[in-house]
């Protein structure tokens, strides 16, 4: 988890930059489906990023409590030989992920680049010394495969001298409380964030996502999130940037759950297939093909999209669970990804028994759980139905409708739609129907 313990909550968090619509509008909103990344040398520990430094913490059930030295001892022997972005990149692709987040820094501070700003870095390994650059491989195979690149960044960096870092002594972890520097030691510290984000942004071609983490340790002035934002559109300003700077930022990061209600700003559901964000070996509690493919529908049913997490393994491949998981979401999105991507939130839900999404001329119905007989849809423009049909097959559904007595003259009356799917063709997983309107 990226942000700890703490559930990022809308209704909790600083008001967005006021550019936020202008820039997700250029292709975020509506997106839909994106993966993120967590990958570090700790994964070679099958352990849970950066968290098992500070130790044990309320909503991370697979979080091991190790010694800093160990945690950090890793970094001088990773090497992962199965690392294949090219791979993953066609993975992601082929599952119509329209945008990709990889994680550059988590909160331990070890750089998967070869950052000239720190001695905490990729070069130091085995993979490093022999060039190897997980951003510039990232950045590269994702952007050749037409994914869009975003870079995950954590504002805190336990292992910072000037941060200061963390020792085994400050356990328990204070959160918020947590310890802070001189003045000066944090005027360095704070010049050390913008000189790795002008690596990130000038060595790697075009980003279109930065995902910042971290900032719950420090208040909005502390980080000074005005002047970051302010040095990160100098250099790039057509970026988008997460909420998490506090007080800028252009979209909402509710994590690990979908809000109850459509939000009134662009939002993003980052979600696990497991429990944990790193590939830890112990845990098997992966989501079924059937939960990821809802909560995607749910999800952009109100108007976000959802980056959906893997954790590559010590060597750098996945887990056979995660690429079960992502082809089977491929199959699906061959058939229905027009349902998810480019939409925005479809009818009212009293309107239609489970989430729905619409596009142009076309609305997209999920039956989350099999329909019998009949679905209805209540108060559309029944006359405008021109057809109905279950996506991924070309065979028109029979539909009828009725209205009010008073209203059947009228030239465009509202009314009550009534699906026959007695004859529905198999679907699979979920299956979407769309309405076809003039």
């Amino acid at each position: 988890m990226k942000a700890g313990a703490k559930v990022h909550h809308p209704k909790d968090l600083a008001p967005l930059s006021p550019q936020a619509r202008e820039h997700t509008d250029s292709w975020f909103k509506g997106a839909g489906l994106g993966m993120f990344i967590h990958f570090d040398h700790a994964s070679q520990q099958g352990l849970e990023a950066s968290w098992p430094i500070v130790g044990s913490v309320e909503g991370l059930e697979f979080n091991e409590t190790v010694l800093v030295d160990d945690y950090h001892r890793s970094a001088a022997t990773f090497d992962p030989a199965q690392w294949d972005p090219e791979e993953l990149a066609a993975q992601a692709a082929a599952a119509g992920m329209g945008y990709a987040v990889f994680t550059t820094r988590h909160h331990s501070g070890w750089s998967a680049w070869p950052s000239k700003a720190s001695d905490r870095t990729i070069a130091s390994s085995p993979y490093g010394r022999r060039g190897g650059d997980l951003v510039r491989e990232f950045v590269d195979a994702f952007r050749a495969a037409g994914v869009r690149v975003g870079l995950y960044y954590s504002l805190s960096d336990w292992g910072h001298r000037q941060y200061p870092a963390f020792t085994d002594a400050m356990r328990p972890y204070l959160h918020a409380d947590y310890p802070r520097p001189s003045a000066g030691d944090w005027a360095a510290y704070r010049q050390y964030l913008k000189d790795q984000l002008t690596e990130l942004l000038t060595w790697y071609g075009p980003i279109d996502l930065l995902w910042f983490d971290g900032e719950w340790e420090r208040s909005r002035e502390e980080w000074d999130s005005a002047g970051l934002e302010a040095h990160i559109r100098t250099l790039a300003p057509n970026v988008v940037i997460n909420d998490r700077l506090i007080g800028s930022g252009d979209y909402r990061t509710p994590e690990q759950f979908i809000p109850p209600q459509p939000l009134d700003e662009p939002w993003e559901c980052s979600m696990t297939m497991c429990d944990t964000w790193s590939h830890v070996p112990s845990d098997t509690n992966y989501k079924s093909l059937h939960e990821i493919v809802r909560t995607l529908a749910e999800v952009t049913a109100k108007g976000g999209n959802l980056l959906l997490n893997v954790g590559p393994r010590a060597d750098g491949s996945l887990a056979p669970e995660q690429a079960a998981l992502l082809r089977g979401l491929a199959d699906w999105m061959d058939r229905n990804g027009e349902a998810v991507t480019g939409v925005e939130p479809g009818l009212e839900p009293w309107q239609y028994y489970g989430p729905s999404t619409a596009a142009g001329h076309n609305v997209y119905l999920f039956a989350l759980a099999e329909p019998v007989e009949a679905v209805t849809v209540r108060n559309i423009n029944v006359r405008r139905v021109k057809g109905v049909r279950q996506l991924g097959s070309e065979t028109e559904l029979p539909f009828s409708y009725r209205t009010a007595m008073e209203d059947r003259y009228l030239d465009d009356p509202e009314g009550e739609l009534t699906i026959d799917v007695s004859t529905l063709e198999d679907a699979g997983v979920i299956r979407v129907f769309v309405l076809e309107l003039t």
